[in-house]
Order: C-alpha cells, then sequence, then structure tokens
C-alpha cells in the first residue's frame, strides 16, 4: 500500500540511500555479545562489559536498520502491479522472499546466527544493556558515561525510584555536566517534538516552526520503518505453524491481518514515550495544531490555513479550528487545502480498518478501532484565534482499554475456612492496608521447605531449572527453579526425587484451596501458572545497589503510575485473577515483599518472608506490588497465579494432572511420558 503514494517513495528512498555495510563484514549476533558481557560482569570485568554490551548495542541497531533497508528495497525492486494474475502476485512474492533473504544475508551474515529469543528482545526493549553500562562505567570510574546510561535507562523504567535517586547523586559528582544526561535511545522524531514545544511555550515561534516541520519529517519517516519492521514472521495463537491445516487463502489472510494490525499499531507506537504504557494524546494532530498557530504568530497566514486544514482531517468539525479556518479565508481572501501527506495518511489509515475488520472476522477473533485521534488533549493558550484543545499532553488510552477498578461480577469477600490444620491468619486485608490480602504462616511444614528448596537445586544440576542465570528483573541477582511438570519429568527420570517432585505438585494444590476457600470464592480457582524459584544475590554487585528484586506492578493489568492507572489489556495475563507467593526460607538479607499504592512509591505494606509463610492477594490493580532487592543469600518461593476461567487453565498443569493420575495407577511404569513442557518463567 506504501507504494500507491509518491511521498512514501521518497521516503523510503532516503531510508534506502544509506549505504549497506560490507559482506566481508559480518554482525556479530547481538545476544551473544550481551551474552558474553553478562558473562564479563559477573567476572567483575567491567572493561569487557563495557566494549561487548557497547558493541551488543550497536549490533542491534544495526540489525534493525538492515532489515528494515532490505525489506523496503526489495518491495521497491519487486512491486505488485494495478491489475495481476495469481501466478504474477506469487511471482512478485516469491522474488521478495529471495530477496530479503540474499540482502538480510550480504547485511548480516547467515540468518540462522541472528535468531535472538523473546527474552533478549525483551530485554533490549527495557533498556536492561543500559543498566549494566551503568554499573560498569561506574566501576570504572567514568561517572559522564555512567551518568548517561542511567538516564537511558531511567526513561524507559521510570518506576525505579531508586534509580532516580542515583541520578540526583551523579547531579553531585565533578566532572559530570548537565548536558551528559542524554537519552541515548531517544527517537527523533519525539525529540524535534519536544523541543518544538519548549520553545514554543517560550514564545519563540519562528524556531519552535522548523522543530515541528523537523518532527513531522521524522515522524513519517518513522512510520515507514515502524511498518517494515511489521513484516517479520508472525505468531499464530494456539496453532503451530508448521502444522496449521487452514487453506493457503486462509493462511495467508491470517498472517497479513496480523501484520496489518501490527502496521496499523505503529499509529500508537510513534505517540509512546520509554516506559509509558499509554500514548501521549492527540499527538500527530498536535502538530498541525501547534504549527497554525506558530504561523499565524509570524503572520504566515497562507501555511496557518493549511495547517488548521489539516488539523480538521483528525477532527472534523472542531468549532475553534473551523473558526481559525474561517478567519484565515477571510484575511486571505481566498479558502485552501491540507497537506496531502496527511491526507494520503488518513486515507490508508482508514483502508486498514477496513481490511482489519474482514480479516478478524475471517480468523475468528474481535477487533475494535481504537480512538486514536482523541482530542481532549492539546495546547495549553488561551488565544481565541486560533485557539487549542483544553489539556496538554495527558497519559490516556488510545484502544478501549479497561479499567481494572471497575467493579468485577464476583462480589469481593473473605475470611472462609483455612481447610488445614495448624494453618494460621496472621493479617487480613485491613491489617495489611488493602483489599483482597492476607498472610498466613504454617502453610507447609519446615521438612517440606527444605525439600522444596533442595528440587529447585536438584533440578538445575539436572540440566534445566534455568540454567542459574541472571534474573529477569535485575543483574544483581541469578535464579533457578523449575515449573511442576518439569519436576515430574526429571523425577520419572531419575534426576531429581520423585518424592520431592510429588511434593511440589501437591503443596501448590493445597495453597490454591486454601486461597479459593479464604476468598470466599463462588467459583471454582484454576492455576494459570506455577513454579518454584530461588533468587541469590551475586556477591560483589551490592554496593551501591538501586534496584529492587522485582519492580513494582500488578499481575493482571498494566501498571501507568503517572496515570495512576492500570490498564488491563495484553501483553498483561488479563485472565488472573489472584496470585500468592509461598515462602521457602527468610535466611537472607532484604527481599521483602511489598505492596504499594498505583504510584508505585507509596508503600502500604510490607512482608518479611520465612518457611511456611503465605501472601495471598487478587491480581488487579488493587494491588501493586514488588520485592526488594535480595542483597545477601538466596530468596526461594513458589509463585502461583490462578484463574476463574476455565478456559485460560495451565496447560502444564493438565498434564501435570495426566502425569500424576499415571503414576497413581502404576500405568506409567509401562510406558514413556509423553511431556513437552513450556520453558517459561
Amino acid at each position: 500500500m506504501d507504494a500507491n503514494f509518491p511521498w512514501v517513495a521518497v521516503l523510503s528512498a532516503a531510508l534506502l540511500s544509506v549505504a549497506f555495510p560490507s559482506a566481508a563484514a559480518v554482525l556479530q549476533p547481538f545476544d551473544l555479545l550481551y551474552d558474553n558481557a553478562v558473562q564479563a560482569f559477573y567476572s567483575s570485568d567491567y572493561a569487557s562489559v563495557v566494549r561487548l554490551m557497547e558493541g551488543a548495542l550497536a549490533s542491534y541497531r544495526e540489525a534493525r536498520r538492515a532489515k528494515v533497508r532490505c525489506r523496503l528495497r526489495c518491495q521497491d525492486q519487486h512491486p505488485f502491479d494495478n491489475t495481476f494474475s495469481d501466478l504474477r502476485f506469487f511471482d512478485a512474492v516469491l522474488r521478495r522472499a529471495a530477496c530479503m533473504n540474499s540482502c538480510i544475508e550480504e547485511t548480516l551474515g547467515a540468518q540462522s546466527l541472528h535468531k535472538v529469543s523473546e527474552d533478549v528482545v525483551q530485554d533490549f526493549n527495557r533498556r536492561i544493556p543500559y543498566n549494566y553500562l551503568q554499573l560498569a562505567y561506574q566501576k570504572l570510574k567514568q561517572p559522564d558515561k555512567a551518568a548517561a546510561a542511567a538516564h537511558t535507562y531511567f526513561q524507559a523504567n521510570p518506576e525505579h525510584v531508586e534509580m532516580g535517586q542515583d541520578l540526583e547523586q551523579y547531579k553531585d559528582l565533578q566532572g559530570v555536566r548537565e548536558d551528559h544526561f542524554v537519552d541515548r535511545e531517544a527517537r527523533p522524531h519525539q525529540r524535534s517534538f519536544t523541543a518544538a514545544v519548549r520553545l514554543y511555550d517560550k514564545g519563540g515561534y519562528e524556531g519552535a516552526i522548523l522543530l515541528f516541520e523537523e518532527a513531522l519529517v521524522e515522524y513519517y519517516k518513522a512510520d515507514v520503518e515502524c511498518r517494515a519492521l511489521c513484516q517479520g514472521p508472525q505468531r499464530f495463537e494456539g496453532h503451530d505453524h508448521l502444522r496449521y491445516h487452514y487453506s493457503l487463502h486462509e493462511l495467508i489472510s491470517d498472517h497479513f491481518t496480523q501484520v496489518l494490525h501490527c502496521e496499523h499499531e505503529c499509529v500508537r507506537d510513534l505517540a509512546t514515550r520509554p516506559g509509558r504504557l499509554s500514548p501521549m494524546e492527540n499527538y500527530l494532530p498536535l502538530h498541525y495544531d501547534y504549527l497554525q498557530f506558530a504561523y499565524f504568530q509570524v503572520d504566515r497566514l497562507e501555511e496557518a490555513l493549511q495547517c488548521a486544514l489539516t488539523y480538521l482531517l483528525f477532527h472534523e468539525g472542531e468549532e475553534f479550528v473551523t473558526d481559525n479556518v474561517d478567519y484565515y479565508s477571510e484575511v486571505l481572501g481566498h479558502t485552501g487545502a491540507p497537506r496531502e501527506e496527511a491526507a494520503w495518511y488518513l486515507r490508508r489509515h482508514k483502508q486498514e480498518l477496513d481490511l482489519l475488520l474482514i480479516g478478524s472476522k475471517t480468523m475468528g477473533v474481535d477487533f475494535t478501532e481504537g480512538n486514536y485521534w482523541s482530542s481532549s488533549g492539546g495546547r495549553d493558550n488561551s488565544h481565541r484565534i486560533p485557539s487549542g484543545t483544553d489539556g496538554w499532553m495527558e497519559y490516556v488510552p488510545i484502544s478501549e482499554k479497561k479499567n481494572v477498578m471497575v467493579t468485577s461480577s464476583q462480589q469481593l469477600r473473605e475470611g472462609g475456612p483455612l481447610l488445614y490444620d495448624g494453618v494460621q491468619l496472621v493479617q487480613n486485608s485491613v491489617a495489611l492496608n488493602g483489599t483482597q490480602r492476607v498472610l498466613l504462616d504454617r502453610v507447609i511444614s519446615e521438612e517440606e521447605c527444605s525439600d522444596l528448596r533442595h528440587l529447585a537445586h536438584a533440578v538445575t544440576l539436572a540440566g534445566d531449572g534455568y540454567r542459574g542465570r541472571m534474573s529477569p528483573h535485575t543483574p544483581n541477582e541469578k535464579f533457578e527453579g523449575a515449573t511442576v511438570l518439569k519436576t515430574l519429568q526429571y523425577g520419572y527420570e531419575g534426576r531429581v526425587p520423585m518424592r520431592s517432585a510429588r511434593l511440589f505438585y501437591d503443596i501448590s494444590e493445597r495453597a490454591r484451596r486454601i486461597i479459593e476457600s479464604y476468598f470466599l470464592l463462588n467459583s471454582t480457582l484454576h492455576f494459570s501458572y506455577t513454579h518454584l524459584v530461588c533468587r541469590t544475590a551475586i556477591t560483589g554487585q551490592q554496593d551501591h545497589r538501586n534496584d529492587l528484586s522485582h519492580p513494582i506492578h500488578a499481575d493482571n493489568c498494566l501498571l501507568d503510575p503517572e496515570a495512576n492507572e492500570c490498564w488491563k489489556e495484553p501483553p498483561a495475563y488479563t485472565y488472573r485473577d489472584y496470585s500468592a507467593l509461598l515462602y521457602l526460607n527468610g535466611d537472607f538479607d532484604g527481599g521483602e515483599f511489598i505492596f504499594t499504592e498505583m504510584d508505585a512509591k507509596t508503600v502500604t505494606a510490607s512482608v518479611k518472608p520465612k518457611c511456611g509463610r503465605m501472601v495471598g492477594f487478587s491480581s488487579g490493580g488493587e494491588n501493586p506490588h514488588g520485592v526488594k532487592a535480595v542483597t545477601n543469600g538466596q530468596r526461594c518461593a513458589v509463585a502461583l497465579w490462578f484463574t476463574l476461567d476455565p478456559l485460560f487453565r495451565e496447560l502444564e498443569r493438565l498434564q501435570a494432572d495426566e502425569v500424576i493420575q499415571a503414576l497413581d495407577t502404576q500405568s506409567v511404569w509401562g510406558q514413556g511420558l509423553n511431556i513437552n513442557p513450556k520453558d517459561e518463567l
């Protein structure tokens, strides 16, 4: 679709004009460099950390650029004709695919070297490498570079209050200037827009015009790049792609619909600042609103009229801007036309919507058009001619999100029986300063705690158990553990004691029954996910530690502390209803579990783990929580998430139930176990 408008071709050509690196210089995979940098960090080789991590970041950026350039080049070389037969269509498809493979391998080397796990991609999206770099530069006594890395990390992780405090300390260090606090990953279109708004607010209209125009150029360029990156592999939810038994056209339709949805959502992506869950409201139209007034201020009414008309493409009939158009037209003595690039952009947007409604119906999934151009956010300006809308850059949802504070159909109650002898109620919701919270002791015995801790270590020694790798939440801890099904599999194979694997299964069921009973639920509580995990403080990495073991979050919604909201939408596990943590020990430093307000700062309750202690709570935005840093020793727990919706029962748990049933009937000894566990945390 992009090729239908010459302006997009110009942007594509600009992106393609960047020279491709020489094939002789094969790019090192960024995940390999990243892994080596992490290992160097554990070995306290900070010079190598900097060299490898900076290399990983450079490789990551180049890999993305190469994919964009290759996809655009191949799209340009093998266009779809306006009229074509099936053979001519697939001729272009096959040639594009061959072109892509050739281009990528010439640029990056063998594609198999650059297949990166989702975990690593998420680390780079969350800017985790900059946390390592900040610590490494700090150790190397390069505070200016440490400040830049810390600032870059903090922009995408604003919930790390401790990092913010450290940034304040950097400002007082000798050799650190204000200009060292730069966001190394700042997006050009957002950077120009922010600078333009600042200049505009100071009355520097000529300079603001240049920056707003620059921001628009960068925005449309970023849109082309974003859409090109959407053209990669897609996930067929609930299907194994290689066993996808639908017809050719159904398969193409499903894949294209997912790609198109990704491209359609570039509007949201380009308007979302790093670390924020909600886009900047009315983002693209605001450029034209600011420009129409800036042009008016410098007496360039032709341009002001054009920008006002462009704004009305997004918000047809808006009263104040319509008044402005009438004013400009009267003074000039003629009317005008909106900018063609914006008009084409909206035509494409509407055409995509029509196709998405057809494609989503074919896939059997619901699709609701987001409110992409909400006009309640705008310039804070009191001038009548021209006038803006109320508010300024509020963080609001673009799509129709569900606020988790909406009253649930499940009546909230608590205080039911604890079912098992010896289990003690320590604190209820009132004592924990919240709702749907409970703290229990003596859920399991000291002996059972010991067996489960040994089980976590045994699974690691057996060759899995997350291999004692770095925690996904902090570089200062490593973790090991396993799922119920994995331990049963290893128990059957003789790699871990079957008695311990069975104990893990039984204790998780005990926890489920207690939570279901205590909160007086009127329907069955199902397992959503269960895992046994031990987190260990890394020796030598605890000095001046500024992070949490697990950042503040909610379990079934996306916590947005700035907006004081929690949005119940993917990628959150929206189907989770209750959560529990069963602790196996308390002989470590730090590691307290904390509840907070939705601002992710105000602590409302703190729980010190110990053997047999369990904290349970509802999974929504009413219960933001996190874990303080484990600074010495090892913290072990069984983490459990539950759902009231049987459609979202944990597949592994159902498989584990079958294994237990087979063991109980002894039929398992005559056959092998057919287990294919999901290795996820």
